[in-house]
C-alpha cells in the first residue's frame, strides 16, 4: 500500500470530517471538560472522530487507529501493520471561542511512528495541507518549501502551552520570554498541527512545544521535513513521536540549532 495512492482518499476523509466541523461550527457550541477546566472537547470533536474512524475502518480493517477522543481503535496494535493517528479538531478551544483557527489532522504512520503520510485540512480557508515520506509537501496541490532565515533576530516563531500550565512551574513560561528577547515576533495560535503546516508552508520559521501527543504532530511532523525543515525533541533527537507526551521543535533547518540553545539555555 503506497502511501501517495493513499493521499486522494485520505484528503476526502478529512474534508468529510471539516464538513462536520464546520456545520457545528454555524451553531451553539456546548463544551464539556476532560483534564482540567480549559482541557474541553465538543460533539464536533467526537462526531467527526466517529465519522474519519469509521471510514479508515471500512477501508483499512487490519491498521490499528489512535483518537484523541476514542483512544485506540481498529485492530490490535500489536498485530496492525500500519497505525493512523487522528485529531479530529486540533484547536478545540479556538473552535469553540468561534475563532477560525482549527484543523482536522490524519497521520498513517509505521507501527514505531515514523510516518508515512500526512494530512491536514483547515476547514474555515479551504487549504489542505498533504506530504507522504520521500514525496514532499503541498498546499492544495502546491510545494511547499521552509524559509530561508538565518538568524533568530529575523524570526518570526511560535508556540502553545500546556493543560496544566495554571498548576504545573515546568508550563514554558520561561521558554516563552527566552525567545522573546532574540526573534522579530512571537504567535500564539492555538493548533499545533496547523503550527507545523506553517513552518512548512514558510509563513513562520519555528516552532517549540511540549507536552504534545502523537496525534497532534505526526502529519505536522511529516509536512516540515517533506517541505525542507527539521523537527526534533529539546535534546536535538530526531524523534519526538516517539514519546507519548513528547517536546518538539520544528524549524527550517537553518535556525535550528540557535532554538535548541534557548530552549537548554532557559532551563
Amino acid at each position: 500500500m503506497e502511501p501517495t495512492r493513499l493521499l486522494e482518499e485520505v484528503a476526502a476523509i478529512a474534508r468529510g470530517a471539516g464538513e462536520i466541523v464546520m456545520r457545528h461550527f454555524a451553531a451553539p457550541i456546548p463544551i464539556k471538560t476532560k483534564t482540567s477546566r480549559i482541557d474541553i472537547v465538543t460533539a464536533a470533536d467526537r462526531e467527526a472522530e466517529a465519522f474519519i474512524v469509521r471510514e479508515l475502518v471500512r477501508r483499512f480493517p487490519g491498521d490499528h487507529i489512535v483518537g484523541e477522543e476514542g483512544g485506540g481503535q481498529g485492530a490490535p496494535a500489536a498485530a496492525a501493520p500500519r497505525h493512523w493517528f487522528v485529531d479530529p479538531i486540533d484547536g478545540t478551544v479556538n473552535f469553540a471561542s468561534k475563532f477560525p483557527h482549527f484543523c482536522t489532522s490524519i497521520a498513517l504512520a509505521t507501527p514505531d511512528r515514523q510516518p508515512l503520510l500526512g494530512v491536514v485540512y483547515d476547514p474555515t480557508r479551504n487549504e489542505l495541507f498533504t506530504a507522504t515520506r520521500g514525496g514532499g509537501a503541498f498546499l492544495n496541490g502546491r510545494p511547499l518549501r521552509v524559509t530561508a532565515t538565518a538568524e533568530l533576530i529575523d524570526a518570526v516563531i511560535t508556540s502553545g502551552f500546556p493543560y496544566d500550565k495554571h498548576t504545573n512551574p515546568d508550563n514554558n513560561l520561561k521558554q516563552w520570554a527566552a525567545f522573546m528577547l532574540k526573534i522579530r515576533g512571537e504567535r500564539r495560535l492555538g493548533s499545533a498541527a496547523l503550527d507545523l503546516c506553517y513552518v512548512a508552508a514558510g509563513r513562520l520559521d519555528g516552532y517549540w512545544e511540549k507536552d504534545l501527543k502523537p496525534y497532534d504532530v505526526m502529519a505536522g511532523l511529516l509536512l516540515v521535513r517533506e517541505a525542507g525543515g527539521t523537527v526534533t525533541d529539546y535534546e536535538g533527537n530526531p524523534n519526538p513521536q516517539h514519546q507519548d507526551r513528547g517536546r518538539y521543535v520544528a524549524s527550517n533547518g537553518r535556525l535550528h540549532a540557535a532554538m535548541l540553545e534557548v530552549l537548554q539555555n532557559a532551563g
